[in-house]
């Protein structure tokens, strides 16, 4: 027998007549049951196409909870579960995914270029921790401006709480989010009301606790060593399998659960030496899902390469992903907003490589990296900016820290309001973190829930040595519910004066992001940059429309004259101003010489072509 569209995919499916069909990836068993609860007979798979075991049964109904076993060996749940109701280390249950009512017939995602991204950890954000908390949300993140909600990783996870990379079931939606329907129902509500959807899935490593693959096949190889250990099989002996199974994962999010985008964790760490990359085939297989579906999938690549290969076309070489993270806008924005130089910061000098960034969008594009003492980085052919996402946190800048601090913490609100600004107007996709639109002061700390005991003890010891030398003290317990429930967002600060002002602030950011074409072409010719230290004078053209942005990033007032720049100038925002928390009024035109006293830690807007927003 082979594999065929009449198998399934892999796990368990059912077909029209309600028949569970189980396939199941095992190349090295000689023998493989499938073990139903409440029925005391196992049942027998056949071996089909050399490495798969197959089954077609009506016995198995949606609901029921499962195991397999191989060669007379204890039970196992399924590598390919799609539900884990009793956690990491209990059977697997059946689920009917194309169950869900959807009602998003008539919705179309998004050109990239209008993609305004909002971070979400599910089980932080609300006081529920769960998807139905997200849910009773959107309305406030419509009116905040975004476009696209990107959730953190949901594969089901080690207990109860976890900062989002310890998923060791790739197919199963976390139990305590609420599983594969209450995912269903927030992706659809989503497209309901006009928002686009990005999952971060995991396909470089699988978390400590409950990963089951090994016990099934050569998920992993030591041929490569990753940060994680040993890497996932890409590319070495039985790697097919291993590849089918993380392209039948990404093709389940876009069809069951209507994602418009994927964000990949860490493609850095994939290491593929196949003819086909498994990135390029990924996206192979998007775009024949979009020709048979119509609809619009995008790839987003967090990449630590400077590699434009990722995002360079597949005529011209490259994996075709649509865009890419790019942290050095972050690490320039961060120095040069005065925050210290440890670790990978010391590479950045502020200003000079801010405007770098804003221009070429790696800082490092073949010039020598003292902290890699290399060469790094190759510049990037095309300026297109959707090809690049930035932001001034996310939840890995923030969640790697010591002590989970977040911007409101680390800076002044007028040197927020700032970083804001300079995120919202780069010529590439915006990325939010929960809760920075309104200056939640909660931090963000790496949390688990893990149920191993010397595990724990592992990642308490691991993260104490990792920061021996950070400020005197020992990091958050990880385990402890107090640090899970420390980083959860504080909804009611939104009633407070010096919040609602921040929200204020950017909510008008990004409405001006939408409403002129200046802000919302992302063409990288389009923007230039001019360095007047402390000051740095950022320009977006569109047609005969120019919009400047002036970002003074000290503590003192800076006088600046652009002479070039003639005509009369119009306000469209000043961080400075009374309506957001400043204590200055931005004159509301510049004439002819744009000669201005900057305020100190100040974002201002300018356009010479002024239509009321």
């Amino acid at each position: 027998m082979k594999i065929n569209e009449n198998t399934g995919s892999l796990g368990v499916t059912f077909d029209q007549q309600g028949n569970a069909q189980i396939l199941l990836w095992a190349p090295l068993a000689l023998s493989v049951e499938l073990t139903i609860q409440g029925h005391e007979a196992p049942l027998a798979l056949v071996q089909v196409d050399r490495e798969y075991w197959y089954l077609k049964t009506p016995t198995l109904k949606p609901g029921d909870r499962y195991w397999f076993r191989l060669d007379g060996a204890p039970l196992l749940p399924d590598p390919a579960s799609r539900s884990q109701p009793d956690g990491v280390h209990g059977p697997s249950q059946a689920l009917r995914l194309d169950d869900f009512p959807w009602t998003d017939m008539k919705w179309t995602n998004k050109p990239l270029s209008e993609y305004i991204i909002y971070e979400v950890h599910v089980g932080a954000f609300s006081s529920q921790g769960n998807f139905d908390g997200l849910l009773e949300r959107l309305d406030y993140l419509k009116a905040l401006g975004i476009t696209a909600i990107e959730l953190m990783p949901v594969a089901q996870f080690p207990g109860r709480r976890n900062w989002g990379y310890d998923g060791v079931f790739p197919f199963a939606v976390q139990n305590s989010y609420g599983g594969a329907q209450r995912l269903q129902a927030l992706v659809n509500a989503c497209h309901c009301k006009g928002l686009a959807v990005i999952l971060d899935v995991v396909y470089n490593h699988l978390g400590p606790e409950g990963n089951y693959l090994p016990q099934y096949a050569p998920y992993f190889t030591d041929k490569y060593r990753t940060p994680w250990g040993k890497a996932v099989n890409y590319d070495d002996a039985y790697c097919d399998g291993v590849r089918r199974y993380f392209l039948e994962n990404a093709r389940m999010w876009f069809e069951h659960f209507h994602f418009d985008a994927l964000r990949l964790d860490a493609v850095h760490a994939i290491v593929d030496f196949s003819p086909n990359h498994i990135m390029r085939e990924l996206l192979q297989q998007t775009d024949a899902l979009m020709e048979a579906t119509g609809r619009c999938h995008y790839l987003i690549a967090e990449l630590d390469l400077n590699d434009p290969r990722y995002t360079d076309t597949l005529a011209d070489g490259g994996y075709g992903l649509d865009t890419q993270w790019v942290d050095e806008f972050h690490h320039a924005l961060r120095v040069a907003s005065g925050q210290e130089k440890m670790g990978y910061y010391s590479d950045f000098n502020g200003l000079e490589h801010l405007a770098k960034a804003y221009r070429d969008a790696y800082v490092y594009d073949g010039a020598y990296s003292e902290h890699r003492k290399k060469n790094f980085g190759r510049k990037v052919s095309t300026a297109k900016g959707e090809r690049f996402v930035v932001f001034s946190q996310n939840h890995d800048q923030v969640g790697n820290r010591m002590l989970g601090e977040r911007t409101s913490k680390l800076l002044s609100p007028g040197m927020q309001r700032v970083l804001a600004g300079a995120v919202l107007l780069a010529p590439f996709i915006p990325l939010l973190f929960m809760g920075e639109e309104y200056a939640e002061p909660n931090p963000f700390q790496y949390f688990i829930d893990h149920g191993d005991v010397e595990l724990v003890k592992a990642v308490r010891e691991g993260r104490a040595r990792e920061f021996k030398d950070f400020y005197g003290e020992r990091p958050p317990d990880p385990f402890a519910v107090e640090t899970f429930m420390n980083s959860k967002l504080e909804w009611e600060l939104l009633s407070r004066p010096k919040h609602k002002k921040m929200l204020a602030y950017y909510q008008q950011l990004i409405r001006l992001r939408k409403h002129h074409e200046a802000l919302r072409h992302l063409d990288g010719p389009s923007c230039s940059v001019e360095l007047h230290a402390p000051v740095l004078v950022v320009i977006r053209r569109y047609q005969n429309q120019v919009v400047i942005g002036i970002l003074n990033f000290s503590n003192q007032l800076v006088p600046i004259s652009l002479p070039h720049h003639s005509g009369n100038w119009h306000k469209l925002i000043a961080s400075c101003d009374n309506a957001w928390g400043g204590t200055d009024e931005g004159p509301e035109v510049l004439s002819n010489r744009l000669e201005w006293t900057v305020p100190a830690e100040s974002f201002s807007l300018y356009t010479n072509y002024y239509e009321q927003s």
